[in-house]
């Protein structure tokens, strides 16, 4: 009994679509998604999976079938028949690879742009917004030292904002709203964080794999990205952009934590902080030897009583 070729070839698009549908979702080729954006982002990929996985599957299996059906028969060398082209047919295969990269565009845009990576105003609205949290820096830092509260940031839906600048070869990360200034970046769990990214020197990229952020830090211009992370834990920062001789060291950790554990670290560096400036600001040339010498005297374990045996 032959079986139609229209329920062959309904059979055949319900395996390919299923087969496809399958193995975009369960591939297994993306990290652990950490942040809210990266479940966004797996999603187009997965999308882009799905359609791909389709079009190989129908591709190969339609030359498969040309190869065994059409193959040249024992002892016939003539030629085969005379085949011109099918307009119809080809408007369709043009048509929809067409709406497929169309639909990909506007996903993946939509997807980019809330993440903030094609916000056109983003640039010009950072210097305002760094001189705004400059202006309330040192309030901030005063309450949280004293232990009166937390970061500005603290509130709820309030984006924790974070400047990132790439020089050769590290990454420095500063908190406008308290004043710290670190080589890690320190965020809770469930907070929006906005990156405010630049360049000193060189072009760098800066990327996060687990959070499906990457994004080029330009020398001269001021980028933005933001994400919400949603797994505790550290995760590595890469510079994904050849910017010299010890590229491969360019790295650096992001670190979620709870909300309890990230304002104990924000307290502790804020105070941090301001003892060292408070050191910097010492005038020395107003002070004894003795006054001068005696934290490093503190450090080395050296007293009064040393001294006194060592010049009786």
């Amino acid at each position: 009994m032959k079986i139609p070729s229209t329920i062959v070839t309904l059979l055949a698009g319900v395996v390919i679509t299923l087969a496809s549908l399958w193995y975009g979702q369960n591939h297994g080729l993306m990290p652990i998604a950490a942040s809210e954006e990266a479940t966004q982002v797996d999603d187009v990929f997965n999308f882009m999976m799905t359609v791909a996985t389709g079009l190989f599957l129908l591709i190969e299996g339609i030359l498969i079938y040309i190869v065994i059906n059409f193959r040249r028969k024992k002892g016939d060398f003539t030629d085969g028949p005379p085949m011109e082209g099918n307009i119809p047919l080809e408007i369709v295969w043009t048509a929809i690879p067409t709406v497929i990269v169309f639909f990909l565009s506007i996903y993946s845009f939509e997807v980019y742009n809330n993440m903030g990576g094609l916000d056109p105003m983003a640039s010009h609205g950072h210097k305002m917004a760094s001189h705004d949290h400059q202006m309330v820096a040192m309030d901030t830092n005063q309450k949280v030292a004293v232990g009166l509260g937390v970061p500005l940031g603290s509130a709820d839906g309030e984006p924790i904002v974070i400047d990132v600048n790439g020089i050769q070869y590290a990454w420095i990360f500063t908190y406008p709203e308290t004043g710290i200034v670190a080589g890690e970046i320190h965020v809770p769990v469930d907070r929006p964080v906005k990156l405010n990214i630049k360049a000193a020197d060189v072009l760098h990229a800066f990327w996060l794999p687990e959070f499906r952020i990457k994004q080029d830090a330009i020398p001269g211009r001021d980028t933005e990205l933001a994400f919400t992370a949603t797994k505790t834990g550290s995760y590595p920062i890469i510079c994904a952009e050849l910017c010299g001789s010890y590229h491969g060291g360019m790295k650096s950790m992001l670190y979620v934590e709870s909300e309890e554990e990230y304002n104990q670290w924000v307290q502790q560096n804020t105070l941090a902080q301001a003892e060292s400036a408070e050191k910097v600001a010492l005038n020395t040339k107003e002070m004894t030897d003795e006054q001068y010498l005696a934290p490093y005297m503190q450090e080395m374990g050296i007293n009064r009583e040393t001294l006194a045996t060592l010049h009786p």
